[in-house]
């Protein structure tokens, strides 16, 4: 804190850290996540990994692959079997349908905000 304020502090979702395939997986295949042999995480702008249901790296471990997946490939919710009642999937998806709202708003009124001003 300086001068009784908050820093450092983010104004929005902007960016997203997605499991990656490290190989072809298959089905079946539980998921051993950060570290792992199965995925690794790569950064995408938030707004897009919600277009594509991204499945965030920091959930990545102990689920199983519903469907195949190539190499490099980016993993999404529609990729493995989970439970939408477990706490850390259901936190996740709270925040994905709160800012889905907002990535909306932005697309209907521009990158920048209405006329071109940051929102």
């Amino acid at each position: 804190m300086c001068r009784g304020e908050p820093t450092g502090q983010t104004k929005t979702w902007s960016g997203d850290v997605v499991a990656t395939a490290k190989r072809d997986l298959e089905v079946g295949e539980k998921l051993d996540g950060e570290g792992g042999f199965t995925v690794y995480g790569r950064l995408m702008p938030a707004a897009d990994s919600m277009a594509i249901e991204g499945l965030p790296i920091g959930l990545a471990h102990g689920f199983v692959l519903k469907r195949p997946v190539k190499k490099d490939q980016r993993l999404s919710w529609q990729d493995i079997e989970y439970t939408a009642s477990a706490q850390a999937v259901s936190v996740r998806k709270e925040m994905e349908t709160l800012f889905k709202k907002e990535f909306q708003a932005k697309k209907i009124n521009g990158a920048n905000g209405i006329n071109g001003h940051h929102m």
